[in-house]
């Protein structure tokens, strides 16, 4: 069974694999004169904040609920969802800064060896890491978590393409030493940027759709629905079904309709089955059920009795 403990011990994996990538393209970036590899530096850089951020906001929201936030505190994750996805956007930018700017102005590059050397070993290091957050974050649903899962996919995208870039590059001084090509090293890191532009684009929908309490997905929604109605007498239906997610939390509520001769000891009995069989189905669920009486209407909405 994944625990809070899993969470927080894969996103501080995170944070230390991060911090290695962005050391090591640094200097060889700087040591190559490498505008796609210096980019690729930053670009872990964010990944490496992301990281930090996935880590304080899955320590927080693994926080039981307390007096100032009764409805706990799983939202940290969309925020740092959020704040991750906005710290892309820059990171592109300066990007495409630097590689017009080499573009205009371009140079040779030195070393390539080394280049693609960090940009293979960055690929399979976060090919596993991004792996394990994926794995992890799925299995508890945790916005923070699998948005540093795609920071790493990302960043394996780009690594194996500045890869490909340098590679390339390398092979053409080899075999033809007075061509000038130049332009690949600044072309690869454009495409690297536009990479992330489209990664922070899905990121920031991601977070900021639980921020606005949309409901949850239709497919959930309809699964509660069905739930209700199959259960027959003495429930005679349901409305009002209102649902959202904060985190890996979902909120569901809805009003109850009942034999109006039902004594309140057996409504709870119903609402507390309702609720165990719901979040059985979608765990870390907090259900909400107003059991009301069935109106004039119920001997027209009659159902059979309930299965036992």
């Amino acid at each position: 069974m994944v625990t809070q403990k899993h969470k927080v011990s894969v996103a501080l994996l995170s944070v230390a694999s991060n911090t290695t990538l962005v050391l090591f393209k640094l200097i060889v970036g700087i040591m190559i004169g490498s505008v796609s590899v210096i980019s690729e530096a930053l670009h872990s850089g964010v990944d490496l904040l992301a990281a930090i951020i996935a880590y304080f906001a899955v320590r927080v929201s693994g926080q039981p609920a307390d007096e100032r936030h009764p409805f706990g505190h799983e939202k940290v994750e969309n925020f740092s969802g959020t704040i991750e996805a906005l710290l892309i956007f820059v990171a592109a930018g300066w990007i495409i800064y630097e590689a017009i700017r080499r573009l205009l102005h371009p140079h040779p590059l030195e070393s390539l060896f080394w280049g693609v050397a960090v940009m293979l070993a960055s690929a399979v290091a976060n090919i596993i890491v991004s792996h394990m957050l994926f794995k992890i974050g799925k299995a508890t649903d945790s916005v923070a978590l699998l948005a540093d899962a795609w920071h790493l996919r990302t960043d394996v995208w780009t690594s194996f393409g500045v890869f490909a870039g340098l590679g390339l590059l390398w092979a053409g001084q080899t075999l033809l030493p007075n061509a000038n090509l130049h332009w690949i090293d600044p072309v690869a890191a454009l495409l690297v940027a536009l990479l992330i532009i489209k990664a922070a684009w899905e990121l920031t929908i991601h977070s900021v759709v639980d921020l606005l309490d949309v409901s949850l997905p239709a497919a959930e929604r309809e699964w509660i629905t069905q739930y209700v109605e199959a259960l027959g007498r003495p429930v005679r239906g349901m409305h009002d079904l209102r649902t959202r997610k904060a985190g890996h939390r979902r909120f569901i509520e809805f009003h109850l309709e009942v034999d109006p001769h039902l004594s309140v000891e057996e409504s709870h009995g119903i609402t507390e089955r309702i609720d165990s069989e719901i979040t059985t189905h979608f765990p870390h669920s907090m259900v909400t059920v107003h059991v009301e009486p069935c109106g004039e209407d119920c001997e027209c909405r009659d159902k059979p009795d309930a299965v036992t």
